[in-house]
């Protein structure tokens, strides 16, 4: 399975920061990850692995449906998104509030 890294680059866009995010890291050693709509689990599997440099056990995705917001009479969407739950390995962590460093 040959994955690129400049893709696995792009596969996670960013930590969800939420109170249930929080909760879910502290007690399943969950990380739970905004990720690309088209990002599929091996993916993210090798995504988290590359960039945090942990053991991941599991990837469970779901997609996110974009919530319609007004702006006055004007309707519009947010996007639809793709949320990942990773489980870490028994011992390992992911520190999400230290900005990851980009490996030399």
């Amino acid at each position: 399975m040959g994955m690129n890294q400049e893709r696995l680059l792009q596969v996670i866009l960013a930590p969800v920061v939420s109170e249930k995010s929080t909760m879910v890291a502290e007690k399943n050693q969950q990380v739970v990850l905004r990720v690309a709509a088209n990002a599929t689990k091996p993916e993210i599997k090798a995504a988290v692995e590359l960039l945090f440099n942990v053991k991941v056990d599991g990837v469970s995705t779901l997609n996110v449906k974009g919530k319609s917001k007004r702006f006055g009479r004007f309707v519009g969407k947010r996007k639809d998104w793709k949320k990942a739950y990773v489980s870490l390995a028994q011992g390992q962590e992911i520190d999400l509030t230290a900005t990851p460093v980009a490996a030399e």
